[in-house]
């Protein structure tokens, strides 16, 4: 009991067959990492390994470092809040190859959930540049991937699930650290401290080592005494799972306020999963419904009229309505990321385009932008669809991007793009024809005699109207002389 280093470094796995379950996530990462180590770089260069705390995320790369003798470079939130700090240190290390006998290098980013979705920009834009550069294999982990702020992240890398660990698994390995220690420990007061922590098999052997250093034993009696429930946050996973199985009002209202989402985004993710919980009892489905439809009502006259004091029939309604509108348990359902949440960030890029051409068209044409999304948008892509060359003349008279005549027309762009191309290279040659003419007529004038008159000192000087009307000459052509857009684009 002298030795006081945590047990949690004392009995970290030091190969991969020591990590506890996880084969699911040892299937996917360790092939990734072999084809590093064979010299081929994979199409994800990174790899984000998501899942609740204390599932071995961390112990798992710390075990393929160590098993495969690679140099592991570690950096968590709180290293990597800035851009430089990246720069520094990330992505000296995931370019570089490390010094003998180390076959390679990993580079771990822990914790990228923790990034603040405004504070933390920058440094997200440093992660995917350390990815787009990286020579050796970059691994991110994260308790709760799914934020709408991390989606590039989730873009570029290669997602490993990491499952919470089953007491079956989670049991013998707790029971085998106390034997190690020469800890007596009884098997139901494991069972207790693995419920408590909710299989966060972390937190379960920080309990033990505290325990065991304060009694020399584990006890029932013990653990009863010195271990409080732990609350924490609940991922929107947990969350349902708790919901959707609470026997009492009071736990299925912990559930919904137990998770870090905002009202609009929790309404999502229930309403999208009661339908595949209760989809095989019409009843049980009809009673959820109908107490998510309480629940919109209630939170839509929030949000009309600000009437917050609705919130708590919105959550009763949201919590302990869906939960106990069935009679009997279902089987777990194949839950759902929110569709409409998935289509918000499938479109988020056409919505920015259709912003910008909006802005556009309503200060050239000086109308709403409102009217340009209603009859303007259409009609261009009317155009667009039935005549590809003459909308290729308004894109050029309009000063639309590609990306603009992209979103008008899927269809037609390519072809829409060759029209523009050739109306621009004839509008050069014909810019070019004009300016070669015009320079040709000032030539000819000089040349050409004018009217002139001697003055007393011998000099001789135009007349004030063959000035005059010269000037005016000049100036008309300065005027019409070049081809203007408009023109170019009303000639047939």
């Amino acid at each position: 009991m002298g030795n006081k280093l945590p047990w949690i470094i004392k009995y970290r796995p030091k190969s991969i067959e020591e990590v506890v379950d996880q084969e699911k996530a040892k299937e996917v990462l360790i092939p990734w990492i072999q084809k590093w180590l064979q010299g081929s770089i994979p199409d994800k260069k990174a790899a984000l390994l998501w899942g609740p705390p204390g599932t071995g995320k961390t112990s798992l790369v710390e075990a393929i470092a160590n098993e495969y003798n690679l140099e592991k470079i570690e950096l968590n939130a709180s290293d990597f809040r800035r851009k430089s700090d990246i720069e520094r240190i990330a992505i000296v290390a995931a370019t570089k190859k490390p010094l003998p006998p180390k076959r390679g290098r990993i580079v771990l980013l822990d914790e990228v959930d923790g990034l603040s979705p405004r504070g933390d920009e920058g440094a997200i834009t440093a992660i995917l540049e350390l990815v787009k550069k990286a020579r050796n294999p970059v691994i991110m982990t994260a308790n709760d991937p799914w934020g709408q702020h991390l989606r590039p992240l989730r873009d570029v890398c290669l997602l490993v699930e990491f499952k919470r660990i089953p007491k079956t698994k989670a049991l013998p390995y707790l029971m085998k650290i106390c034997e190690a220690e020469g800890i007596f420990c009884e098997k139901e007061a494991l069972s207790y401290i693995w419920e408590k922590n909710r299989g966060d098999l972390r937190a379960c052997i920080n309990d033990m080592q505290s325990i065991a250093e304060a009694f020399g034993k584990i006890t029932l009696e013990l653990v009863k005494t010195m271990i409080v429930e732990r609350d924490r946050e609940l991922t929107p996973w947990e969350m349902l799972q708790a919901l959707f199985y609470a026997k009492y009002a009071w736990q299925a209202k912990k559930a919904i306020t137990s998770v870090d989402l905002d009202y609009d985004t929790l309404f999502l993710w229930i309403a999208e999963n009661v339908p595949r919980q209760y989809g095989d009892d019409p009843e049980d489905l009809w009673r959820g419904v109908e107490a998510l439809s309480r629940a919109d009502v209630y939170y839509g006259r929030i949000k009309r009229k600000l009437q917050w004091n609705l919130l708590p029939y919105f959550f009763e309604a949201l919590g302990p309505g869906v939960a106990l509108a069935k009679e009997k348990y279902h089987r777990r359902a194949k839950w759902s990321y929110p569709e409409k949440l998935v289509l918000l960030a499938r479109t988020k890029e056409e919505r920015r385009i259709r912003e910008e051409l909006a802005s556009l068209l309503s200060r050239t044409e000086h109308v709403s932008k409102n009217y340009v999304k209603a009859e303007l948008i259409p009609l261009l892509k009317f155009i667009a669809e039935k005549n590809p060359s003459y909308f290729a003349k308004l894109a050029l008279g309009l000063r639309l991007t590609d990306e603009m005549i992209k979103y008008l027309s899927r269809k037609n762009y390519k072809l829409i793009i060759e029209y523009k191309e050739k109306l621009l290279k004839e509008l050069e040659e014909t810019t070019k024809s004009r300016k070669s003419q015009e320079t040709r007529g000032k030539v000819d004038e000089s040349e050409s005699k004018t009217p002139l008159k001697e003055t007393a000192s011998g000099e001789r000087k135009e007349t004030g109207k063959e000035s005059k009307g010269k000037k005016s000459d000049k100036s008309k052509k300065s005027k019409t002389g070049g081809l203007s857009l408009l023109d170019f684009i009303r000639k047939d």
